[in-house]
């Protein structure tokens, strides 16, 4: 499907201020980030005004409410968003790294230095955080970006987007840096895909619909933000006290993100202790277990394979009991998506064997899965989790966002 002549403008408007932001100083990227963050507090009453509104249309368009939770801003939200641009201005410059380097017998000198990808492209449902955390890492790393967000937050987007786009312009940088596509239509989203020449990296957030539809049509390289059916793993020997506080904040801090906790598996020898301690915790989420759960805590529903194998990104959360760690590791290598995961252990051989053998692109050790995110690891903030293997896995902070070139220095030599 061509890509619309507007879409490809604002794409070449964008290559054309990559090249220039590539180029441009640290602290000129870093005076549009503290910029940005000014002009979103200043700015406060007109971003929620139009988070408002589209709260209003997805409400009556029937969208459900953890889709909501992920769309709404508010003072805290806002604040956090402020925070994570000024994070990231503060955080360490990737451009121009020298990562490392040596002078070959002739006298030419090699070194391998970090560069900007080019032209990053997003596309993402729902948060409208993820336009500010995403500009901000593209610029700070000295890359255009290009949005596309969906059409039930249009509105916040196209607010925030002009946020950055002022912030850029009062620092000196281009303001097509920063691009926003609002024509929100699948047409639109699949011509975004297949920007050939212009988008240097996709990057997707969202749900399995807007993977799958990546997967299928996206003809510009793609980094996978995937799924997140995370697991906490509660082992024998585990302090069941911090068992219970892990898996709570896990399950419910957030539920409706990619990072929360949506299978618990209980070590055999200690599930009749724990587990009825957890169903009382957890007495606002619905708990589907395999028939030894069932058995140790009345009232929870019977678990299918299908459960296993969901996201829920929601109050549902599906037990199962194992009778030890290697079962417990299959189990996560049949069901997982490679995201987040968690053991609680007392026990230090158990730990390294978990964190060995389990294939994600995280693993925690006493620590609630919601840790893996950008701001919370020191990152600054995310363009995404990769859940895949090439190029970048895990929170993407700065450096993800970076390529390498061979700079070669000599003094007249030529190959014989």
């Amino acid at each position: 499907m061509p890509a619309t002549p507007p879409l490809v403008d604002l794409g070449r408007r964008a290559r054309a201020a990559g090249r220039h932001l590539a180029t441009s100083s640290s602290a000129a990227r870093n005076e549009a980030l503290w910029r940005a963050a000014e002009l979103l507090e200043q700015r406060r009453e007109l971003v929620l005004a139009a988070n408002a509104d589209d709260l209003t249309r997805a409400a009556a368009d029937g969208v459900e409410s953890t889709s909501l939770d992920r769309l709404r801003l508010d003072d805290e939200r806002l604040a956090w968003m402020a925070d994570g641009l000024r994070s990231v201005a503060s955080l360490p410059d990737p451009v121009g790294e020298v990562l490392e380097g040596w002078v070959r017998p002739n006298g030419l000198r090699v070194e391998r230095v970090r560069v900007p990808l080019g032209v990053i492209g997003i596309i993402y449902e729902n948060r409208p955080n993820v336009t500010s955390d995403a500009a901000g890492l593209c610029v700070k790393s000295g890359n255009a970006v290009l949005l596309r967000g969906s059409s039930t937050a249009v509105s916040s987007n196209r607010v925030i987007a002009t946020v950055l786009r002022d912030a850029l312009r009062k620092a000196g940088l281009p303001e097509a840096a920063v691009g926003l596509v609002e024509d929100t239509t699948r047409e639109s989203a699949v011509s975004f895909m297949q920007l050939e020449g212009i988008i240097d990296c996709l990057i997707p957030r969202g749900g399995p619909s807007l993977l799958a539809s990546v997967r299928a049509h996206a003809t510009v390289p793609t980094v996978i933000d995937g799924a997140g059916n995370c697991h906490v793993y509660v082992d024998r020997t585990a302090d069941l006290p911090m068992a219970e506080a892990i898996i709570v904040n896990a399950k419910l801090q957030r539920p409706g993100v990619c990072n929360s906790a949506e299978t618990l598996l209980v070590h055999r020898e200690v599930a009749t202790e724990l587990l009825p301690k957890v169903a009382t915790s957890l007495a606002s989420v619905t708990l589907l277990g395999d028939e030894s759960s069932c058995r140790l805590v009345p009232g929870m529903l019977p678990a299918t394979e299908d459960d296993f194998a969901t996201e829920f990104l929601g109050p549902t959360l599906a037990v199962a009991v194992v009778d030890d760690l290697e079962e417990a590791i299959d189990h996560i290598a049949r069901f997982g998506t490679g995201h987040s995961e968690a053991i609680v252990t007392t026990d230090l051989a158990t730990a390294g064997r978990f964190t060995a053998a389990v294939d994600a692109a995280a693993v925690l050790v006493n620590a609630s899965t919601r840790f893996v995110d950008g701001q919370e690891l020191g990152l600054g903030a995310e363009i995404g989790i990769s859940t895949q293997k090439l190029h970048a896995r895990g929170p993407m902070g700065l450096r993800d966002l970076t390529s390498v070139r061979y700079v070669i220095t000599g003094n007249g030599q030529v190959r014989t």
